[in-house]
């Protein structure tokens, strides 16, 4: 927490229009969105703005800490929309109220809406420029399909933890890597809740866990990344990190 009064104010406004649904949510939510509206908005940003691309076709997230900032915000915008549509699929509306299947459902639901506009109005802020909307393309996945359902969940949660994990190495803003490092556990935990929905206690198995080596979590490049998020955008959704290097 910022010593500053007035720095303590600025963060107060800041992180405004994320407390109201905080209050309703679990502490590991708390936890990752306020971590990192504290933190940014002690960091400077300047770093390249540019979102142009090469492809018309593709999304450039830019280079150097905002192009990591505009890569989180995409995959948060992807995680967001894919929770968005479940709550409107059968399977979703099928479970019963008082469910521990949906109000898990419902927190990250609400968790991954949180950070796609806490990672909007932080790069804004910062100032720069967010990339535009994404336009998803969730016609592989059947949403009144419990397996199909949590299955991508999983996919997304496991893609999520992966890639904070691998573009922690590209931040030079020591602060920003803070906040990297509280998402990722928040990530994690998702993914964790999925995983255990899928198959109890598989939230440690090898898919994610090096467990024969050094019994880490998996990190992957935001090339690896991409690869995977752009088989659930649209045309001229899709995403380019080339710039993150």
């Amino acid at each position: 927490m910022s010593k500053n009064p007035q720095a303590t104010k600025e963060e107060a406004e800041f992180a405004k229009p994320l407390l109201v649904p905080i209050k309703r949510r679990s502490f590991f939510m708390y936890a990752g969105a306020t971590a990192g509206a504290t933190a940014l908005l002690l960091s400077g940003c300047d770093d390249d703005d540019n979102n142009g691309s090469s492809d018309p076709a593709m999304v450039n997230v830019g280079s150097g800490d905002v192009g990591v900032l505009n890569y989180a915000y995409a995959l948060e915008q992807l995680e967001a929309a894919f929770y968005t549509k479940l709550r409107d699929g059968a399977y979703y509306k099928g479970l019963p109220a008082t469910s521990a299947e949906k109000q898990i459902l419902d927190d990250l639901y609400y968790h991954e809406v949180i950070h796609r506009e806490f990672f909007k109005a932080a790069i804004t802020a910062a100032p720069a420029t967010p990339i535009k909307d994404l336009t998803p393309d969730f016609s592989t996945i059947n949403f009144d399909n419990k397996a199909s359902v949590l299955g991508t969940a999983k996919a997304f949660e496991d893609l999520g933890v992966a890639a904070y994990n691998g573009a922690g190495k590209y931040i030079t803003t020591p602060l920003y890597l803070v906040i990297a490092g509280k998402i990722v556990s928040v990530e994690a935990r998702h993914a964790a809740l999925i995983r255990d929905l899928v198959t109890e206690g598989s939230f440690v198995d090898s898919d994610v866990v090096s467990i024969a080596t050094a019994s880490i979590e998996i990190s992957k490049e935001p090339s690896a990344v991409a690869m995977t998020a752009n088989t659930y955008l649209a045309t001229g959704s899709k995403l380019d990190v080339s710039g993150i290097k």
